[in-house]
């Protein structure tokens, strides 16, 4: 059936498009380039860069001295011994602990910010260091929370993370980073009353400032005394960077379940941040297979002590304490100045390509470059197309190999111009690398347009 036949009678007729460059080539099996002197026929459309270039090398991560992070451990130990045995919000020894990273951090070269908070009667505070360079449209953020529960001292949980992300910081520094994105770390308070600084911190910042974050790394009881190697599976590329690292050293890793949405992760992740991170364990049990792979023993918790008065200095296995403090240091490193584009890296092309009315379909390619493993679950997919009558457009994702995703249907009843819109596609089947493309066809007859531009965003 002709979708003519069922228009409404008068309705807009064709119109010329404006074209940012002149009109696109179609020809098949053929690809003309530009000219240097940038005269003669515009070339067929041409994936462009990504648009965070990714840089020319990759810097390794340094070792993590164990020492230094014991050393950080033992003065939260101190902090608690000294003010009625906890450093929870609220108390005192969660603003002499706040005090001391913060000293630390600002001896060291970085800016630091207290965020003041109120919850449950009582001020608490964030601390976010940034490390002077980088790119500030480009992010990567590495927190922890640095609260414990009023029964102990927390120094499993979560000293463990925040000494692991502090002395990191202090290696920055240290090293003389000089890297290409911008570095932030942050230690959060209330997380053990429902990540309440953390949503503090999330909520109050601008949409704007949200989406330059490429990264968020969660560090949350990475040192447990019967500990297990687990890593989120949030984002691909962050997944597989972890998973890799300790694949390198012999050591099997796990999807984390048992904390999934329990820590500080959860409020970046729910405004779509990318989120990744590391856990040994709190208190499930440890299994037979674990044990097996792990060492430790099974049918006892990954934590015994966990929000208990014995979480203490002694409460800590300085193997998984050593082995996730040179993780954070290798993602830092990775995500802050490897050749791997950050997750949240779009990739784009604005070259024109003309859809023929009631013509066959035409594709415009990206070429991906440069990720590792498959696409993420939510590969977002921003489409600008200009057509007089948007009903005619059926618009298909294509992947590298071949498989399509709908994106659009035609419809007779769907009048409006233009196709301006983002659409969310569960990608984690396909390899993220390799040539994607977007395939319009206008299925109706007496109007005309183009695609202006499209982008993924990994």
């Amino acid at each position: 059936m002709s979708y003519v036949s069922s228009r409404t009678v008068g309705r807009t007729p064709r119109r010329s498009w404006p074209r940012k460059v002149a009109t696109a080539t179609a020809a098949a099996g053929a690809i003309v380039g530009l000219l240097v002197s940038g005269s003669g026929p515009a070339s067929a459309a041409q994936p462009h860069a990504p648009s965070a270039a990714p840089p020319a090398t990759t810097l390794a991560a340094p070792d993590i001295p164990l020492a230094n992070v014991k050393a950080h451990l033992t003065q939260l130990q101190s902090i608690a011994t000294a003010n009625s045995g906890n450093r929870a919000h609220g108390r005192a020894g969660y603003k002499a602990s706040i005090d001391y990273v913060k000293a630390k951090l600002d001896a060291a070269g970085f800016t630091t910010t207290l965020q003041q908070f109120t919850s449950s009667g009582a001020t608490g505070w964030n601390l976010i260091a940034d490390w002077p360079g980088g790119d500030p449209n480009h992010v990567v953020f590495a927190g922890s929370h640095l609260d414990s529960v009023t029964a102990g001292a927390g120094i499993n949980d979560n000293g463990s993370g925040s000494a692991g992300v502090l002395e990191t910081a202090l290696a920055v520094s240290r090293e003389g980073l000089q890297p290409t994105k911008h570095l932030r770390f942050g230690w959060w308070g209330a997380e053990e009353l429902g990540l309440v600084g953390s949503k503090y911190y999330v909520n109050n910042l601008p949409s704007t400032e949200r989406a330059k974050i490429d990264a968020y790394l969660n560090f949350d009881m990475i040192g447990s005394p019967n500990p297990g190697y687990f890593v989120y599976d949030d984002d691909p590329q962050v997944e597989t960077l972890f998973k890799d690292f300790f694949a390198a050293k012999g050591v099997p890793t796990e999807i984390e379940t048992e904390g999934d949405g329990r820590s500080d992760h959860a409020p970046f992740k729910n405004v779509g941040v990318p989120v990744g991170g590391l856990f040994s364990g709190a208190d499930y049990t440890k299994t037979a297979a674990q044990a097996q792979k792990w060492g430790g023993t099974s049918g006892q918790p990954f934590d015994r002590c966990y929000h208990s008065s014995c979480d203490t200095t002694a409460n800590i296995n300085d193997t998984a304490l050593d082995r996730n403090s040179d993780a954070i240091a290798h993602a830092i490193w990775t995500l802050g100045t490897g050749t791997t584009p950050p997750p949240g890296t779009s990739f784009e092309n604005t070259d024109n390509v003309n859809v023929p009315d009631v013509g066959a379909a035409v594709e415009s390619p990206i070429a991906v470059t440069g990720r590792t493993g498959n696409a993420p679950s939510a590969l977002k997919v921003g489409v600008d197309i200009k057509h007089t009558y948007r009903g005619d457009l059926v618009v298909d994702l294509v992947a590298p190999d071949g498989t399509a995703f709908r994106l659009k249907n035609s419809s007779s009843s769907d009048s409006a111009d233009n196709v301006i819109a983002t659409y969310t596609v569960n990608a984690s089947a396909e390899v993220a690398n390799g040539t994607w493309k977007l395939r319009v066809r206008d299925v109706a007859a007496q109007d005309i347009g183009f695609i202006d531009s499209w982008k993924l965003t990994f």
